[in-house]
């Protein structure tokens, strides 16, 4: 670890170290005052004068942190977008150290992950990889492994038969090895290891991949020329943004994830600053600290919470960045893509996942030797997560205390008109602030805007997508709730069945069955509105739709019909569907090809 050259703008590796200790200051007294401000003025809408108001207090309180944080997060990022030569240059001094000619003198091993997915979608992902490393004359520096946990008989006869025959493609040109584990101890993270045990000393890098991830090669050179040129870069992760998409529920879905994340990791890649993130993906590592620190503890016990770790990738962070590397992001879009779950179901069968994963980290806070931004990511992480059972709770006090109040008065609560009216409004815009932040910035920035589709279609689209998130928050928070409940009372985490990563319908039987508590708790709570405060009705509704339409909403997001119908109208398009990059053209995606003719 000898590199001492690069900083914040050119400065000495102390006067950058002082700089980010600065910026971790303001930004944590940002944050701090405006949670004071905001509870103060919370206290003051509902005076803490009874159990309901000080329930609320307190469960409100729980909620806050997420908003506020990704409120100043999104600020901080909105003012880098707009003021920045470089906005990437900015937060992460790395990406200017190098210009792009550098020869490629490192090793990387390629490592697709891969669990009962279909095949084909894996090789059509690697293919223009491994061409556009080709082309640049740099294929004797990578070895593509494809490391597989498959258990189904069927998927395992099917990957390898196409495996063999793309090994047959690249040999004497890029060697691809294939390994499949019979036993997947430690998941995803296990798999990984194995790699490491196995053949993990013969490269100084290794780049990360899903089933659903795509990279160019040009995106991969330039992380590695970053790594090489930086011998304290431990992790570099990429920005990843959604793949142009027809299923309704991934289209509207990333539409709304492509605004949020842009603002929102500048601003937190701005004070993290070599604390960054790691998602497990589209990200390289280097493998000698990899394989010496981050070896991933069994957590102790028999519940859900114990054992193997589901949500590995921020752990393996947090003890890269402890053993005194860097770990970074690099928030420049375009570099890395990735496919989002197309269908409801399949988003929250990922989603407890992660949930449950995150939760783990309870019994990892203690862990000794981690960075104060480590430990800090580790609670945030699980405070992500919190939110939603607190917000739930808040309703269900709410009305069970409407529910036995005296006439329809709506009075169960005291709230002062004024304050609670503001409070509301502060809330709104601290929860929105990231897209609200890069809405601004490509309304203000001719090309993007023009990539959008121009401000009525990008307003249009904005609609669609603030109409489908009310819909969706309430739903998602009360699967959290109920899945928390399992596994905090019951001790029950389930299980987790492969990802099913193509368009496909949910049957009506399937919805109900998943969805029957929340349109239950939906009717429940309007019912007891409708009855005692009338006047609250179209409020109400406002926050509870998604729980009454839970299986509707379901079924008509997974409609392959329906999605191919917003693909061709360019319902929620993303700027790659109006002029169709040339990385992704080998890849024929169905979102494209339905417009084929236009967009080439």
């Amino acid at each position: 670890m000898t590199d001492s050259t690069y900083s914040f703008a050119g400065a000495p590796e102390g006067a950058a170290t002082s700089a980010l200790t600065r910026r971790r200051a303001l930004f944590g007294s940002l944050v701090g005052v405006t949670m004071l401000a905001v509870l103060w003025l919370a206290a003051v809408a509902v005076p803490p004068t009874s159990f309901g108001a000080i329930s609320f207090l307190v469960l409100f309180t729980v909620t806050l942190p997420w908003s506020v944080i990704g409120f100043w997060n999104a600020f901080i990022g909105f003012w880098i977008m707009r003021l920045a030569r470089d906005p990437a240059v900015t937060v992460n001094p790395m990406a200017a150290s190098i210009r792009g000619d550098e020869p490629i003198t490192a090793t990387t091993a390629i490592l697709m992950c891969i669990r009962n997915e279909s095949p084909e979608p894996v090789a059509r992902n690697l293919q223009p990889l491994l061409e556009g490393l080709v082309a640049a004359n740099v294929a004797d520096k990578f070895h593509v492994y494809v490391l597989s946990d498959s258990s189904i008989p069927d998927v395992i006869a099917e990957e390898e038969a196409l495996v063999k025959t793309f090994t047959a493609q690249w040999q004497g040109i890029i060697p691809v090895t294939y390994r499949r584990r019979e036993i997947n101890t430690a998941f995803k993270s296990g798999n990984i290891r194995d790699f490491c045990d196995r053949w993990g000393a013969n490269h100084d890098f290794a780049l990360t991949l899903d089933a659903d991830s795509f990279m160019p090669a040009d995106a991969v050179l330039r992380m590695v020329r970053i790594a090489q040129a930086h011998p304290t870069l431990g992790i570099l992760q990429t920005l990843i943004v959604g793949m142009p998409s027809a299923s309704v529920f991934a289209r509207v879905f990333q539409f709304g994830m492509r605004l949020g994340m842009r603002s929102y990791t500048l601003g937190s890649a701005w004070w993290q600053g070599d604390c960054g993130p790691y998602w497990g993906h589209n990200a390289i590592i280097r493998l000698a600290p990899f394989i010496a620190h981050c070896h991933i503890p069994v957590l102790p016990g028999n519940g859900p919470l114990s054992g193997w770790v589901l949500s590995h990738d921020q752990v393996e962070a947090v003890m890269m960045r402890r053993a005194g590397y860097e770990v970074r992001v690099l928030p420049v879009e375009g570099m890395s893509f990735e496919e989002n779950p197309p269908t409801l179901m399949e988003f929250g069968r990922r989603d407890l996942r992660w949930l449950q994963g995150n939760m783990q980290y309870w019994q990892l806070l203690g862990m000794p030797g981690l960075k104060p931004v480590s430990r800090f990511q580790l609670m945030f992480a699980i405070q992500m997560y919190m939110g939603s059972p607190a917000w739930m709770l808040m309703t269900a006090i709410g009305a069970v205390l409407l529910a036995f109040s005296n006439g329809p008065t709506g009075q169960y609560v005291p709230v002062e008109p004024g304050a609670g009216t503001l409070l509301f409004v502060i809330m709104m815009l601290m929860t929105f602030a990231p897209k609200i932040a890069t809405v601004i910035d490509v309304l203000l920035t001719p090309v993007p805007r023009r990539a959008w589709g121009g401000p009525l279609v990008f307003a249009a689209n904005i609609a669609v997508e603030t109409l489908f998130m009310l819909l969706l928050a309430p739903l998602i928070a009360l699967s959290h709730t109920i899945f928390m409940t399992r596994l905090f009372v019951f001790r029950d985490g389930g299980s987790w069945p492969s990802q099913m990563r193509q368009s496909h319908a949910v049957p009506w039987s399937e919805a109900i069955a998943k969805f029957w508590p929340q349109t239950l708790a939906g009717i429940v709570v309007l019912t007891i509105v409708a009855v005692k405060a009338p006047h609250d009705f179209t409020f109400a509704l406002l926050g509870t739709a998604g729980l009454v339409l839970a299986p509707v909403f379901a079924v008509v997001t997974a409609s392959p019909a329906l999605g191919r119908v917003f693909a061709r109208i360019g319902i929620c398009h993303l700027p790659e569907e109006k002029v169709v990059p040339a990385a992704l053209e080998p890849l024929r995606l169905p979102a494209l090809e339905i417009n084929a003719p236009q967009a080439r």
